[in-house]
């Protein structure tokens, strides 16, 4: 399914494993984030797959559900590939900032390295909400303070409902 019309058009959405997902049990865990997940260096949808199971095996996080995955144009620095984004909703016992903490060592063991702003990455993850929490300092600001203007986001989101 494309975003857009006509022959040039390049967004897509389409499912790998793992993307769209659905948990049918119920969780103890405190807290629900909605994690934006994306990436365009390499092999991502490899990327997305290991986090899942990172996700998937960790005592302390249960995914709640997954979204499809959305190839999209790069904003920002535009010299680069399409990203792939997708969501994840999961929920954890982990404060937010162990959280973010958490998310931060996964970027780097998934081979993220940042360059500059807006440059092409093997992944990056954003807590995009963590429960109802307003949160805002240098290094952290929840809900993130652009996912209501960017289609990475607002697409998948609202292919979660679907």
């Amino acid at each position: 399914m494309s975003w857009l019309e006509g022959d040039d058009a390049k967004e897509e959405i389409y499912s790998i494993k793992n993307y769209p997902y659905r948990r049918h049990e119920a969780t103890n865990k405190r807290h629900i984030v909605t994690i934006g997940i994306g990436g365009n260096v390499g092999d991502v949808e490899r990327r997305f797959q290991k986090l899942f199971e990172i996700f998937f095996g960790h005592k302390d996080i249960d995914i709640i559900k997954s979204a499809p995955i959305y190839k999209n144009p790069p904003f920002g620095y535009k010299d680069q590939d399409y990203f792939l984004n997708s969501i994840l909703v999961v929920a954890t016992n982990y404060s937010y900032r162990k959280f973010f903490s958490y998310l931060m060592y996964i970027e780097r063991r998934l081979g993220r390295v940042r360059y500059f702003k807006n440059a092409p990455r093997k992944i990056d993850l954003d807590i995009i909400f963590y429960d109802k929490i307003r949160f805002k300092r240098d290094w952290l600001e929840i809900p993130h303070p652009r996912w209501s203007s960017r289609d990475s986001v607002l697409v998948p989101i609202f292919l979660l409902k679907e």
